[in-house]
């Protein structure tokens, strides 16, 4: 179905925008190491292994996408702060904070479906509204 959208984006005159509500794609999801810790982002910003955030290659930045492991059904809200992963296979990279969250460290890759829930806040010179430690953040039923 991904395919069938990205197509339906590249010739056809629907906006990205509009194409963002419940797109979903499925894929292998893979966490960034240490070494990419305070290092800027396509958008800017600093990656902090604490935010709930990631980089995916297609989708808009600021974009809000629930990541569901589909391995144990945890899920968790990341947003879109980065261009990748460059990695063959992999749908999206997220931080330390996320793959905790989704229970995926200890293998360091997960099988997950992503679903687009929505558009952040724009991000101007302020700390990240999405650095709340995970212990924080309510686990979200999985989507079927």
């Amino acid at each position: 179905m991904s395919l069938i959208m990205s197509l339906m984006l590249f010739f056809g005159n629907m906006k990205p925008a509009e194409a963002l509500p419940s797109l979903i794609q499925k894929g292998k999801a893979s966490f960034y190491s240490k070494k990419f810790n305070g290092r800027k982002t396509a958008y800017g910003e600093r990656v902090s292994s604490e935010s709930l955030e990631g980089a995916h290659l297609h989708l808009p930045l600021n974009t809000l996408v629930e990541v569901t492991n589909l391995d144990n059904q945890r899920s968790v809200i990341v947003r879109i702060n980065d261009r990748g992963p460059f990695a063959k296979g992999r749908v999206i990279d997220i931080t330390l904070a996320a793959a905790h969250a989704l229970g995926m460290v200890s293998k360091g890759i997960a099988n997950v479906s992503l679903r687009v829930v929505g558009k952040g806040q724009a991000i101007a010179m302020s700390p990240s509204a999405f650095t709340t430690p995970i212990a924080f953040q309510p686990m979200l039923e999985p989507v079927m």
